[in-house]
């Protein structure tokens, strides 16, 4: 499933890596919006099979962050 940015946010911290098995409310990322940090969890357990940014990326509404399966 595609993990996407809800808001126009930048990457504060990515806290998973390529092919790391995730559990579901695990943090994989924390987003900054509006000066507030917010973390991103997993919706379910997976794999992470891809990110698409990295820290300091600027995202608009709908933004992929990156592919849990």
């Amino acid at each position: 499933m595609d993990i996407k940015a809800k808001m126009p946010s930048s990457i504060d911290s990515i806290k998973v890596s390529v092919g790391q098995e995730v559990k579901k409310g695990e943090v994989l990322c924390v987003l900054e919006a509006m000066k507030m940090k917010n973390p991103m969890p997993s919706p379910a357990d997976g794999t992470v099979k891809s990110i698409a940014v990295k820290v300091g990326d600027r995202l608009k509404p709908g933004g992929l962050i990156m592919v849990v399966e």
